[in-house]
């Protein structure tokens, strides 16, 4: 079994971890703060998600993100859910870029998710993990993380 590994970020890590989660060939999902090698950027929310590539392609993955979070707004927020796919070769960032360019077609306002090389990772205090699987009865998880998985099983 292959297994590859990309950082994704764009709303809460609770949100993402939960999305990716519920995805066949994804493998396991790392949820906390990412930061990249950029010099004027911090660490902010998001995932490294862990799969098969014979199972699911990085241009799927990049897709499901951009569709689940609001790509297009740059809102008060934006610092601690930064919109980006953290790279960890080149390749992925080639890929990376061209699959946002492609699926701009699906939105009205211009996709601002960076993409940009992986530099750091912080895993999530233990009682965060796996939050929407272990709390999906908790106001959070109904209000917020159940529309946006809704989205994703009707696409």
């Amino acid at each position: 079994m292959l297994k590859e590994k990309i950082g994704l970020g764009g709303s809460c890590h609770w949100c993402t971890e939960a999305i990716f989660n519920s995805i066949i060939g994804v493998q396991s999902v790392e949820q906390g703060w990412v930061s990249s090698i950029a010099p004027d950027e911090t660490s902010s929310e998001g995932v490294i998600v862990h799969f098969d590539p014979n199972m699911i392609d990085l241009s799927t993955l990049i897709s499901i993100h951009l569709h689940t979070h609001s790509c297009t707004t740059n809102h008060s927020l934006r610092t601690k859910y930064r919109s980006a796919v953290y790279s960890y070769t080149k390749d992925q960032l080639d890929t990376s870029q061209s699959t946002i360019r492609d699926l701009q077609k699906d939105f009205n306002e211009p996709i601002i998710t960076k993409t940009i090389p992986f530099e750091a990772f912080k895993l999530n205090s233990q009682n965060y993990l796996d939050y929407y699987y272990n709390n999906p009865q908790r106001p959070f998880c109904q209000n917020i993380i159940n529309p946006k998985l809704k989205i994703l099983f009707k696409q």
